[in-house]
This record gives C-alpha cells, structure tokens and sequence, in this order.
C-alpha cells in the first residue's frame, strides 16, 4: 500500500530511536530476549515472537548495526535510494550527489530497489540500521511503514527527481507534468494532431509525464493515444512501441517519448521504415542523454538537470545535518527543451 506524506519530520531536531530496552519493557521481557527474536525470531517462543513483533511495528523500532559506542555519534555517511542501477540519469544524479559529499567529508551507501516501494521500505530499514546521518530518496511515493521509520528516526530525508507539493522534509527536482505539457503542445502548435505517448515500466515520473501529455492533447481538443508497456525501457521497445501506433493509430504524426531510449529506437525504427523526421513524424525524447547526439536525425530531448539535482540534494541535506537552517523545503531546477533534428 502507497500513501502519499505522514507528518513531516524535522530536520534540524533528531529524535531519539526506540531502544531495545524500550522494546523489552514493553513486552515484559529481557533485551536478550528481545536480542535473540532480532537474530533469530525462531529462537523464541511463538506468543513473545508476536508480541515483541507488534511492539516493534508499533514503535517503528530500527534495528542498529552500528557500534553502539558510536550510536549517538555521527556516522559522517548519507544514505541513497537508486530505482535503476543501469540508467545513466542516476549515473548522473550519483556523481552531483558525490562532488558535495567528498567535498565535506561524508560518504555514501547506495541502496538498488528496482522501483519496487516495499522492496524501498526495506532497504531503508537497512540504511537506517547503519545509523546513516540522513537519506535521499529518488521518489515521492513510499509504503505506510516506510514513512512510519521515517519520522521515528527524524533523520533529514530529500526526496529527489520530481516536485511534490507535501514533502516529507526537503524535495529537489522538476515538475514532469509541465515538462511534458509543455514539449506536447510545442508539438501540436507544430501542426501536428495525432501524437502519441510512448511509457516504458510506468513509475510515477512515467505517469506524470503522460498526465502532462494528456493535458496538452485535452487543451487542444485531440484524441489521445499511449502506448504503454510494464518493460523497463530500450531501444528495441521504442520500435515494439512504434509499431503499434503504425497499426493502431492512422496518420501518426508526432511522438512523446517517456525517455531518449525509447526515442533512440523510434528514430531508427523510423529510418528502417524510409519515415521521413520530423517531416512524417515528430519525435521528441526525454533526458537528453548523449546517445540522442550521436543518432541521425539528432533528438530533440526535455533536458533534465540530473546532476545539479543530486549536487543540490547532498548540499541541503548536509547543511540540514550540520544543523544550519536552509532557506527553503522545495528546490524546483527546472527543464528546457534541447535543439534537434526530430522536431
């Protein structure tokens, strides 16, 4: 289950954790009782397993692997929440999160959850073990529990990559819907009226870009047409996908692309097919990799700031650690549209 914010947390005021004792007072038994259910909850008998399993979903208890002589110190490390190892736009976010944690001093634990937000809660739950001085998370949308830890540790947390109205403590990114209302309409204003959304894996950045398409395409009175696939994203799906907007979508004369992969494989799908771009059909990618550079004709591309979005994520954070106040909750960077040949 999903929700979108709890209550915020504060950044400058760190609680303190439920303890292990806390737990075993609760239950009306010994920290080494509890110590052996953490280890092993086979080691202790069914009826105390389920009270102190209870107890520690009531109090939103975070197991600590660190020292406990190092326990109320500052571990100097930050966590990260990465939904994609092998995309380059997190490739790019990373290293803007690393030039201001090197810079200061701090290093970082990278945790993979495959946009998978109950596979996020517990690499959280890990993170948070290792007494991390605080997170960035690359979404807005968490589990119940996940936002229950959350504000029990009362650690700095930055959701990064898209703009929310209600952030959990601090938010970084740009508005997904705007960007792709904004590249949409430029289309239509083109003269082109039958334009297609192409979404691969249907994350939530995905969903917003298609509510901006649709927005463009409602404004304008036109018909919509997505072509939407759970798969994660490549350069053969971008032909997949176009093929079936050829067979299903008469006359298609534009394409919004929810990333430069998918775009990349219609621009050569496009080029086996002898469809002439942007003459036939428009296309426009999202990201502004450099692979879209390298393709005859060039992509047109939504540029994204990946790396000033980490750079700026990793500097509010720390300063939210180091206890100094930051001027502002939410830092929205923006996006433009890139010259190109495909549009």
């Amino acid at each position: 289950m999903t929700i979108n914010k709890l209550t915020k947390t504060t950044s400058n005021k760190k609680k303190i954790r439920p303890s292990l004792k806390d737990i075993a007072e609760q239950v009306g038994v010994t920290k080494m009782t509890v110590s052996r259910f953490l280890k092993d909850p086979k080691l202790v008998a069914e009826k105390t397993r389920i009270k102190i399993a209870q107890a520690v979903e009531d109090t939103g208890y975070i197991h600590n692997r660190a020292p406990a002589m190092l326990s109320k110190a500052s571990s100097k490390a930050i966590g990260i929440l990465l939904p994609s190892l092998s995309n380059q736009v997190f490739a790019n976010f990373t290293q803007g999160i690393e030039s201001v944690t090197n810079a200061r001093g701090y290093e970082v634990l990278i945790s993979h959850y495959g946009y998978d937000v109950d596979a996020e809660e517990r690499k959280i739950a890990s993170l948070l073990s290792y007494n991390v001085d605080g997170l960035i998370l690359t979404g807005t949308q968490h589990t119940e529990k996940t936002l229950k830890m959350l504000k029990t540790v009362g650690i700095p947390i930055v959701e990064s990559m898209e703009i929310c109205e209600n952030p959990i403590d601090m938010n970084v990114g740009l508005d997904h819907e705007l960007a792709a209302y904004t590249a949409t309409k430029d289309m239509i204003s083109s003269g082109k009226r039958k334009v297609a959304y192409f979404g691969a894996r249907l994350d939530s950045r995905t969903k917003l870009r298609m509510q901006g398409y649709d927005r463009a395409m409602v404004e304008f009175g036109l018909q919509k047409h997505h072509f939407l696939t759970h798969e994660h994203s490549s350069f053969s799906l971008g032909r997949e996908l176009l093929n079936r907007a050829l067979t299903d979508c008469a006359d298609l004369d534009g394409v919004l692309c929810t990333n430069d992969d998918i775009a990349v494989g219609t621009i050569l799908a496009c080029n086996e097919l002898e469809i002439s771009i942007p003459e036939t059909i428009s296309i426009i990618g999202y990201n502004a990799l450099d692979i879209g550079q390298a393709v005859s004709p060039r992509l047109t591309s939504i540029y994204t700031p990946r790396y000033e979005i980490g750079e700026t994520s990793a500097d509010i954070l720390l300063n939210a650690i180091e206890g100094n106040a930051n001027k502002k909750k939410i830092y929205n960077l923006g996006f433009n549209l890139t010259e190109g040949e495909t549009f």
